[in-house]
């Protein structure tokens, strides 16, 4: 069954409502995992840079398509790629596991090619296995160009799409163990060991967070997307130009506490858009038309998600259409965290300060 969430939303050049001021995201939402309902959106359709949230599609393919025991063979191509890196040498020898946890891990971009080698021949076959993927999700504002998020033109993703590739990616236990894990020794073949740790944050002072993969380059700025328990409900947040880490994951934070409200029906579901960042970009998914806006009434003891537009009463009022898929199967329940032991030693520490704010350069 489809659901289709149909919201009449006032357009701003600036924030209007007090939950629009929090958030600095140029794009969020806050979705169901089990039905795919969004709880709240900030431009959820707006197309922006992925930054290493690439990665979560790059692992999405190779969990689809390959086996884990595989072993693989560092190829010159990958270890030339710009950092970050994992550190491992052309013509290692390592699993598929081994590349995995790196990769989402670390964020590795290394790893992130030769795994894309391995199972698409060449990076290019493999974007194009990464591209077909995103259609299929339903994620079709979304472009994908490398398998590690590097910047580049024609690349790019929103939070919508990003959300609806997580919820995927949490349908498989493998990838809930990765992204759980805070820190893990790594091996070669030949014994050689790496020793790498998570650059999600939260995994330190959030127990109910399952996992999630964050993304950083100057141009895309801070980005994550993540998925946790709140309430009995798996809750999905995705999020794409943040301007600092900090208030990465305080938005995180802040956005699903949010979700678990509306959820139990405390909070009502909130959609809107900012004419300030899609005119940053000149990317719009959306139709716009011009209206007159009264000044709305707020239902007592609710908060109006319509509010005026400017002194005028004069704004654009924008008909956002999203479609949330129910599926029956997905339980919204947290997966199991299985312990693999091949090739890797995962370390589940308990919380520390051991905590990273892993803010690489190029893309993390």
């Amino acid at each position: 069954m489809v659901t289709v969430v149909l919201l009449v939303i006032t357009l701003h050049t600036a924030l209007t409502t007090a939950s629009c001021e929090e958030i600095q995201a140029r794009g969020a939402v806050v979705m169901d995992a089990s039905t795919g309902r969004v709880l709240y959106a900030k431009n959820p359709e707006l197309r922006l840079m992925p930054a290493s949230t690439t990665k979560l599609m790059t692992a999405l393919i190779v969990v689809e398509k390959a086996n884990l025991k595989d072993v693989v063979r560092v190829s010159r191509n990958a270890v030339n790629v710009a950092p970050t890196k994992s550190g491992f040498r052309e013509g290692d020898k390592v699993t598929v596991e081994t590349l995995l946890y790196a990769a989402l891990m670390k964020s590795a971009n290394d790893a992130a090619v030769a795994l894309a080698e391995a199972v698409g021949g060449t990076e290019e076959q493999f974007v194009q296995l990464m591209n077909t993927r995103a259609i299929a999700l339903g994620a079709t504002d979304t472009k994908f160009i490398n398998p590690n998020g590097l910047p580049g033109k024609g690349q790019y993703t929103t939070a919508y799409d990003l959300a609806k590739i997580m919820r995927q990616a949490i349908r498989h236990p493998v990838l809930n163990d990765i992204l759980g894990t805070r820190a893990a020794e790594l091996s070669t073949e030949t014994g050689k060991t790496f020793y790498v740790k998570n650059t999600n944050k939260l995994l330190w002072s959030d127990d109910e967070l399952l996992g999630g993969k964050t993304g950083f380059t100057n141009a895309a700025q801070h980005c994550f997307v993540c998925a946790g328990e709140r309430d009995k409900s798996m809750l999905i947040v995705a999020l794409l130009g943040v301007p600092s880490r900090i208030e990465l994951w305080k938005e995180t934070e802040d956005l699903m506490s949010f979700g678990a409200k509306v959820m139990q029906n405390q909070e009502e579901p909130v959609v809107y858009l900012t004419r300030a960042d899609y005119d940053a970009t000149k990317l719009t998914g959306a139709a716009y038309t011009r209206k007159v806006i009264t000044k709305p009434k707020a239902a007592k003891g609710r908060r109006s998600t319509v509010a005026k537009a400017s002194q005028s009463g004069k704004g654009r009022v924008v008909k956002a259409k999203y479609k949330g898929k129910s599926d029956a199967k997905a339980k919204g329940k947290k997966m199991s965290r299985t312990n693999t032991k091949m090739m890797v030693k995962a370390k589940k520490t308990k919380k520390t300060n051991m905590a990273t704010n892993g803010q690489d350069k190029i893309s993390g």
